[in-house]
């Protein structure tokens, strides 16, 4: 603490350090004792207005996190929703840290702002261990085979050996990208369903050309039990604007036209994405899908209509 004051206020006397350490001034001549052994050069400054000040070629110990609150900060920084007000989570930790260091009259700022802002939650986010987070990222840097244990939604634990790829974060969740071993087949994994990581000594590969996030978003589209085929009266690039590729793969229609082909298991909320488009469109195959626009339809007349 002293040494962060000599560095915010040099050329402080002896009372004034007291009064910000609430000590004695014997008590601050010890410490700057203890500074000076440590070889940190303080100097005493002579005269009435004299006091302390470090000296010229002082090094400061560097800023080092742990791996838990690196990885803490990436997370906090791509979803914002960590409780960086709490010293015992590791984005809270980390975050003290930066405080800090950064000069008094900002610092205090900041750290009011870190008690008393409150984040509005995102219902649909789902917050990953750290830990857990951590070691699948290096699993994923190592190219090596991991033995994941899994909970499905409904509770029950199974194991997976993969080959992990990227671990991607899409619409607040997130994503392992990877290969299952067992199934022979791509899977997008939910980490905050991951209950336990194995990191094993074999190798495991990754694809030359991989684009991680148009792979998790073309798998996200696939493999659900209704029917999506629809035609855009609109190129792709008008379209790109506000149809992400996580809804399906785009093509180009023979009238001009964007072609959409997927798979959803909420035909209901498809139908309120594609009423968002400015252009129109039209279903090709998916009864079920077909109805829920008709329904969103009539909703949306009956909401209009006037009041009687």
């Amino acid at each position: 603490m002293l040494l962060e004051l000599l560095q915010n206020h040099p050329g402080a006397t002896a009372d004034q350090l007291a009064r910000r350490l609430d000590v004695s001034s014997r008590a601050v001549r010890r410490y700057v004792e203890i500074l000076r052994e440590a070889e940190i050069p303080v100097e005493s400054i002579r005269g009435p207005g004299g006091g302390y000040r470090l000296g010229r070629g002082v090094r400061l110990p560097p800023l080092v996190f742990s791996a838990p609150e690196a990885i803490g900060l990436v997370m906090a920084a791509l979803d914002g929703h960590h409780s960086a007000a709490d010293p015992d989570d590791p984005v809270g930790s980390a975050l003290g840290k930066l405080l800090r260091g950064l000069p008094r009259s900002v610092a205090e700022q900041a750290e009011v702002i870190r008690r008393t802002a409150a984040a509005a939650p995102d219902p649909f986010a789902a917050r990953p261990d750290p830990e857990i987070t951590l070691r699948l990222v290096q699993a994923c840097a190592e190219h090596r085979r991991t033995r994941i244990d899994y909970r499905s939604e409904a509770g029950r634990v199974w194991q997976h050996l993969v080959e992990p790829w990227s671990v991607v974060v899409r619409h607040s969740r997130w994503y392992l990208l990877c290969h299952s071993v067992d199934a022979d087949a791509v899977r997008a994994l939910r980490v905050d369903r991951v209950v336990e990581v194995t990191v094993l000594d074999e190798a495991g590969t990754v694809p030359a050309d991989l684009d991680p996030v148009a792979t998790l978003e073309q798998h996200l589209a696939r493999g659900w039990e209704y029917r999506v085929d629809v035609v855009f009266a609109a190129p792709a690039d008008q379209l790109a604007g506000w149809l992400p590729r996580s809804l399906g793969e785009l093509s180009p229609a023979p009238d001009g036209g964007t072609r959409l082909v997927a798979t959803t298991s909420n035909p209901a909320w498809y139908a309120e994405r594609l009423a968002r488009s400015p252009v129109g469109f039209r279903i090709e195959q998916g009864p079920e899908l077909r109805d829920a626009v008709r329904a969103l339809g009539q909703r949306l007349l009956a909401a209009a209509a006037p009041a009687r």
